[in-house]
């Protein structure tokens, strides 16, 4: 008995397309030809093309059967490395699931970094705007001192400066960042690794790190905001970041 390509496809459950790409990588050997040039395939071609199916069906990679055929020894070192690539895809995919556990869970907004979801939700969209790109540019100790920082309520002096108008008067900005430098020194005092936030930060690249965060404030953050943050800066230079983003 002989099948045309299309009950081949039929059999082994898959397409036409499917079978004539196998053909045309060089997985499943072309069959015998009728009088009438139709392909006559057989019962060694449907275990064949069964076997790649299963292969496939496991995550192998098509380019990979080739030489998983060659030995035994390959077959167990693909399989070996195709099960590490799934471990790993599996604890990714669970803590993803954990991660939007905690979005669902506290209805918190999507965009906020990982880990940051019950600590951030209720600050400003400056500031979590600021976390995204601080989590880009920062070093782990850098953003674990923001975690700890975000993870108590803002202070009034914070909400203050969150709902600061663009027309504030000179008057309430200059008290406004009398008010806010105590807080600040307060923080670097508690967190010194936000004294030197680029410290083993994940990116380096050529772009300076620092000139993205200025950007980042000049962008979002008001004029009245951006005037509190430089008289901070004029009253307690340091190094590092501007004082902005909570």
């Amino acid at each position: 008995m002989a099948w045309s390509t299309r009950q081949l496809a039929e059999l082994a459950g898959t397409t036409l397309k499917t079978v004539r790409h196998y053909h045309e990588v060089g997985l499943l050997d072309e069959p015998e030809r009728a009088a009438n040039g139709y392909k006559r395939y057989r019962i060694g071609h449907l275990v064949r093309l069964l076997r790649i199916r299963r292969l496939v069906d496991l995550g192998v990679p098509l380019s990979e059967i080739a030489v998983m055929e060659e030995s035994e020894e390959n077959t167990e070192q693909s399989l070996r490395a195709l099960d590490d690539e799934l471990a790993a895809s599996i604890e990714r995919q669970q803590r993803m699931r954990e991660e939007l556990a905690v979005i669902l869970r506290h209805r918190s907004p999507a965009d906020l970094p990982a880990g940051f979801d019950e600590v951030a939700a209720e600050r400003s969209d400056a500031d979590r705007a600021l976390l995204l790109i601080y989590s880009r540019v920062f070093g782990d100790s850098a953003m674990a001192a923001l975690w700890e920082m975000l993870s108590r309520p803002p202070t009034p002096v914070e909400k203050e400066f969150d709902a600061l108008p663009a027309d504030a008067s000179e008057d309430t900005r200059s008290r406004l960042a009398e008010r806010y430098l105590s807080e600040i020194r307060q923080h670097y005092q508690n967190h010194p690794a936000l004294l030197d936030p680029w410290a083993k930060a994940r990116r380096r690249e050529e772009t300076s790190r620092e000139s993205v965060v200025v950007q980042a404030l000049l962008e979002l953050y008001n004029p009245a905001q951006l005037d509190v943050l430089r008289r901070i800066d004029a009253l307690h230079p340091k190094d590092g970041t501007s004082s902005g983003g909570g």
